[in-house]
């Protein structure tokens, strides 16, 4: 028999609507025919167009395009093959938090940069850091939807310093950043950096493994946010709003530490227990596993004790190699993560809950985990 070529009617009964989609758009930025778009209202996730097979069917996948499939981090065997493809070995269970270099602390020394940022701005410096270096032409990144009221988070390109620093901040709705990709190329973009949630930050390494053509070529370095879960839209009127009179259009700032910390615009500063906004939880959360961006060349998330401070988990040789430089260039400045040990404590638990959801009738390797683990610390 032929080998299978899977393609979109596979994609779409295995992963868009069998809740493992993550809406990620990595399948929508690497088709070749621009058959698939995206619902970034309501599921955030791919759409194929009606003229060309219908919902659940392709017609240039019939005759043998497979790259919708080859770009998806969450088709089959996805985590085994991004392992492979970056670090030459499948992660161990006892690896929760996935396969790393280093783990360190770290902030961007600019005060410009580290008030802009998040605990620390360290993603934002690196951006900067890529950009000005001419690492990459653009930066793959978020911004707040026009004057940032409305806290709908959209993606965009960031082509200079400034640009990143608009795009600075977490967001906690989603926003699929992959989907600027097509206006930083038309923008003449040929290198290109991500910043994106974990399940975004798989798409690089993916399409890669897959050799799912050009696309993957562009990304020159996939830095990688820690995210537990985002929300949506409606958390804001139907709780920050209603049970705490948190009008939208007067916050300022959102951060989580165990709580959503609030700052509204006059200054003043809230706090609303996380577990009231699980009901917000984005569908396509509740079945990703990976919490630690594990296929990021470098993952940070501000989940320590020092909010001014980023946990930064360095996985690859690229990550290494762009951390070092930018710490010798003074850019960016690190301390060991033993000052942190709860931080260490912490992600290995978040790592542990988000590996627990993929669901057991899925490829078992996702949730994978052992009940004793290296100390990430001491590694």
């Amino acid at each position: 028999m032929p080998p299978e070529k899977p393609h979109w009617a596979q994609l779409y009964s295995e992963v868009v609507t069998s809740g493992l989609c993550t809406g990620c758009a990595g399948c929508v930025i690497a088709c070749p025919y621009d058959v698939l778009t995206y619902d970034d209202r309501a599921s955030f996730r791919p759409i194929h167009v009606d003229e060309h097979g219908g919902a659940q069917d392709c017609t240039y996948g019939a005759r043998g395009c497979t790259l919708c499939t080859r770009a998806c981090p969450r088709f089959r065997t996805w985590e085994a093959e991004c392992d492979t493809y970056l670090f030459g070995r499948q992660r161990e269970p006892s690896e929760v938090a996935g396969q790393y270099i280093e783990v360190t602390l770290a902030r961007a020394t600019d005060a410009d940069v580290n008030h802009a940022g998040q605990d620390g701005g360290l993603v934002s410096a690196l951006l900067i850091w890529a950009l000005e270096t001419k690492m990459v032409d653009a930066a793959l990144v978020s911004y707040l939807e026009g004057d940032g009221r409305s806290w709908r988070a959209v993606p965009g390109v960031a082509r200079s310093r400034d640009e990143v620093l608009a795009s600075a901040g977490s967001r906690y709705t989603y926003s699929a950043n992959t989907l600027a990709y097509k206006d930083a190329v038309e923008g003449g973009a040929q290198r290109l950096a991500l910043a994106a949630m974990s399940c975004q930050a798989s798409a690089p390494a993916v399409m890669a493994s897959r050799k799912a053509g050009k696309v993957a070529r562009r990304f020159e370095l996939n830095i990688g946010l820690l995210c537990s879960k985002t929300f949506d839209d409606a958390i804001f009127t139907a709780l920050f709003d209603k049970r705490y009179g948190l009008r939208r259009e007067e916050i300022a700032k959102i951060n989580i530490k165990g709580v959503f910390e609030i700052w509204l615009r006059d200054g003043s500063y809230h706090e609303v227990p996380l577990a009231e906004g699980y009901e917000w939880t984005r569908a396509g959360c509740m079945a990703c596993p990976d919490f630690s961006a594990e296929h990021a060349d470098i993952s940070a998330g501000g989940i320590g004790a020092f909010d001014d401070w980023t946990l930064a988990i360095v996985r690859t040789e690229r990550g290494s190699e762009v951390m070092e430089a930018a710490c010798a260039d003074g850019v960016i400045e690190k301390r060991p993560i033993d000052d942190d040990p709860a931080a260490v404590t912490l992600l290995r638990k978040l790592s542990r809950v988000s590996r627990r959801r993929w669901p057991e009738d899925a490829d078992p390797g996702p949730r994978l985990v052992a009940k004793t683990e290296v100390p990430l610390a001491s590694r």
